[in-house]
């Protein structure tokens, strides 16, 4: 369901801007989700590994980098324009209840969809349970002043690479607690389960903290020319800002970039930045594209784009269905093959896979992407029904939950 700011006539082609944008990143999300269960080389090396990725391979996840950051600004904006049709209290209400939907939903059926393990023994923080947890503190920051949780926000998103230097006692509650709020690490636990931070979430509230106030640009009051300056200075002064600090070298990212054998190598270790947490130069350099995508999609919507917009409506649905699809599709592929169903359930990340499969099973880099845009045409017509359904039930209180 598109979200309008009160005057609605002011606001549909802004809001389809966004959705047109969030569309195109549930799109490429796919793609990095097809490499992990399908391309032969995920079961060989990590993309960004500079020893043994190609440039093909190492582009290719580092589109897909712009997914994350963009879903959970753009999330963020969504509760804004929120905010302008109800009451703070009505506001901050709908933002914790549905922030407590989504780490459920995330801890169940999304769990399930990636792992195919009934026992779970795997818990891991996903970009699901991360918008959730951050919506819980979006909602307590409504009540502050919009200057006040503008700051909030570009503080923790600037400055939350100062502790990257905490540590505590290895297995420590303190450890695992600092770990869910800003070292992604893996805790084995008892009996072949295990916890897993992938998304430490300080930096997740900085960016749909900040996502919140972009929404300031879309009020009737703020002029489009003046909006589309605004969206061009951000996303230009964002990657400046990641030129600038990457080149220093010193301060915005864990890893430091470094000169390698060839000149090709040497660029792939400059934008090969950290997403596990989300340093500040990955946030730099993914937002400000995401921000130029905003400016460029201001025109007219065009034909081609109201397939993009249509998954942009139904994200959420799309990110359960899509998941659900590309692993069934797997498991299916590796019985084929004559390997065990066992290959695909995972009792650990779904990025390691079963030794049975190492140099025995997967697509190229090609047939990769093939499969990739297959995926993205068989969940269409799902995506078609869903966004009728909810047209058709928008008067219901439970639709703007999912």
């Amino acid at each position: 369901m598109t979200l309008h700011t009160k005057p609605v006539p002011a606001g549909i082609g802004r809001i389809e801007s966004i959705d047109v944008l969030r569309g195109l990143v549930m799109i490429i999300m796919a793609l990095d989700h097809v490499r992990i269960y399908f391309f032969a080389g995920t079961y060989l090396f990590s993309p960004t590994d500079l020893q043994h990725t190609t440039p093909a391979i190492f582009a290719t996840r580092l589109i897909t980098h712009l997914c994350a950051p963009t879903f959970i600004l753009l999330a963020g904006t969504s509760a804004y324009f929120i905010a302008q049709r109800k009451s703070k209290s009505e506001a901050a209400f709908f933002l914790f209840t549905r922030g407590l939907w989504l780490i459920a939903l995330q801890l169940t059926l999304v769990h399930f969809a990636w792992h195919f393990d009934p026992a779970f023994h795997h818990i891991t923080s996903n970009i699901i349970s991360t918008i959730g947890f951050s919506m819980l503190f979006l909602s307590l920051l409504l009540h502050f002043n919009f200057k006040i949780i503008l700051l909030i926000g570009a503080l923790i998103v600037c400055g939350h690479n100062a502790f990257d230097s905490v540590s505590f006692a290895e297995g420590s509650p303190a450890d695992m607690l600092w770990s869910f709020f800003h070292v992604a690490k893996l805790f084995p636990l008892a009996n072949d389960y295990s916890l897993q931070f992938t998304y430490p979430l300080i930096p997740w509230i900085g960016v749909m903290t900040l996502g919140y106030c972009l929404g300031r640009l879309y009020d009737a009051d703020f002029a489009p020319a003046a909006r589309r300056r605004a969206l061009l200075w951000l996303g230009c002064g964002s990657l400046l800002l990641f030129v600038a600090l990457r080149a220093v070298n010193n301060y915005g990212d864990l890893y430091p970039w470094s000169h390698q054998e060839t000149v090709t190598k040497t660029i792939m270790s400059f934008l090969n930045v950290e997403k596990y947490p989300p340093s500040l130069d990955f946030l730099c350099a993914t937002l400000g594209v995401a921000m130029l995508l905003l400016r460029g999609l201001e025109s007219k919507t065009r034909d081609w784009m109201k397939p993009v917009s249509l998954f942009g409506n139904v994200a959420l649905f799309y990110y359960v269905l899509h998941i659900l699809v590309i692993h069934m599709l797997a498991l299916i592929a590796v019985v084929a093959a004559g390997h065990p169903v066992s290959t695909m359930i995972f009792k650990g990340s779904p990025g390691k896979a079963s030794p049975l499969l190492v140099g025995k099973f997967g697509l190229t880099l090609p047939g990769t992407y093939a499969l990739w845009i297959g995926v993205v045409v068989i969940l269409y017509p799902a995506c078609v029904y869903w966004y009728e359904l909810k047209k058709r039930n928008k008067a219901k209180w439970w639709i703007s939950y999912v």
